[in-house]
């Protein structure tokens, strides 16, 4: 596999393009040898459901689209980001507010940390921001043949 690995796409900030991300990340993941039935993979889908949820939902219609990139380095490091157009960073809500929601950020590092990750928050010099975990590959590494091609 090489070095660094990168893919992303672009959707409308619209709550149908939840689903369109999850599916993306996952078909990338997938793609890049990491199996459909991997525990993480259940997880990686959730944290890119919350991410992208926020990405919808929080930015007040200021964002008419979110980015989603997806980076590989060395078979060692997966990075998830999504970016928005909106330069207000997520932030905890007080207790009493969170009954129905707000505990997304929460939720996507806590998942993190279960698998030995880490969840980020950093402005973009167009004034926007991104969210983006970084987890510990999990995919086995394919042995190289003889021939120099990657095993099934």
């Amino acid at each position: 596999m090489a070095d660094h690995q990168e893919a992303s796409v672009t959707l409308p900030s619209d709550p149908a393009s939840v689903s369109a991300a999850r599916t993306y990340v996952s078909g990338v993941l997938a793609d890049w040898g990491l199996p459909g039935d991997a525990d993480v993979v259940d997880t990686v889908r959730l944290i890119v459901s919350e991410l992208a949820t926020n990405a919808v939902q929080h930015t007040l219609g200021l964002s008419p689209t979110f980015r989603v990139d997806v980076a590989l380095d060395r078979d060692e490091l997966l990075r998830i980001g999504v970016t928005d157009s909106h330069p207000r960073f997520p932030r905890r809500l007080p207790a009493a507010v969170q009954q129905d929601n707000g505990r997304g950020m929460v939720i996507i590092r806590w998942l993190a940390a279960e698998y030995g990750g880490s969840l980020s928050v950093r402005p973009t010099r167009e004034g926007g921001k991104t969210v983006a975990i970084e987890l510990p590959w999990v995919a086995p590494v394919r042995p190289v043949t003889a021939g120099g091609q990657q095993g099934a």
